[in-house]
C-alpha cells in the first residue's frame, strides 16, 4: 500500500472532523515555513534598509532621531511578528478540533449501540479508539506547532534586540 492509500485510509478512519484537522495543519506548517523563509531570505535585506536609513540621519541624538529610530524598531518587530498570532491561533484550534473528532465519533458509536441495541464490548472498543484518533492527530499537530511557534517568537525578540543594539542613539 503507498503512503498516499495510507494517508486516505488514516484520515478516513478519524471521520469528517480529521479532514480539517489536515486543512489546519497544512495551513499552520505554511505559516511557520513562510516565517522561517522571511527570517532566512527578506529580513536581512529589510534589516540593511533600516540600517540605511538610519545611518543617513545627520543628527542622531535629537527627539526626531529617537522617534525615527523607534518607528524603525517597531516596523521591524511588525514586519518580524505579522503571521504569529494566525499560527499561535491555529496550535490552539488543533487540541479543540481534535476533541470535537472525538465527540462526534463517540456519538455515532452510542448512536450505533442504540440502534443495534448491542452491549458487545468489542464493537464498543473498536468505534472509541476510531473516535479517539482525532484528539490524538490534534494534539500531535498542536505540541508541534507550540515548538515551532515559540521558536519563531524567540527569534523575533532576539532580532528586535540585535536591531535595537545596531541602531544606536
Amino acid at each position: 500500500m503507498s503512503l498516499f492509500d495510507s494517508l486516505q485510509q488514516f484520515l478516513n478512519t478519524g471521520g469528517d472532523v480529521l479532514w480539517i484537522i489536515l486543512a489546519v495543519s497544512i495551513c499552520l506548517w505554511s505559516l511557520i515555513a513562510e516565517r522561517f523563509i522571511y527570517f532566512k531570505q527578506s529580513y536581512p535585506l529589510q534589516r540593511s534598509q533600516w540600517l540605511t536609513r538610519w545611518e543617513e540621519q545627520a543628527n542622531k541624538n535629537s527627539q526626531h532621531a529617537l522617534y525615527i529610530r523607534e518607528g524603525i524598531i517597531s516596523e521591524a518587530k511588525i514586519n518580524m511578528a505579522k503571521t504569529v498570532p494566525v499560527i499561535k491561533m491555529l496550535v490552539a484550534l488543533c487540541p479543540l478540533l481534535g476533541l470535537l473528532g472525538t465527540v462526534t465519533g463517540m456519538i455515532h458509536v452510542f448512536d450505533v449501540m442504540a440502534v443495534t441495541g448491542t452491549g458487545n464490548a468489542r464493537a464498543m472498543a473498536s468505534g472509541v479508539s476510531q473516535a479517539t484518533i482525532p484528539t490524538m492527530a490534534g494534539m500531535v499537530i498542536a505540541i508541534a506547532g507550540l515548538y515551532f511557534s515559540k521558536l519563531i517568537e524567540q527569534r523575533v525578540n532576539d532580532e528586535t534586540h540585535h536591531l535595537t543594539d545596531l541602531l544606536q542613539y
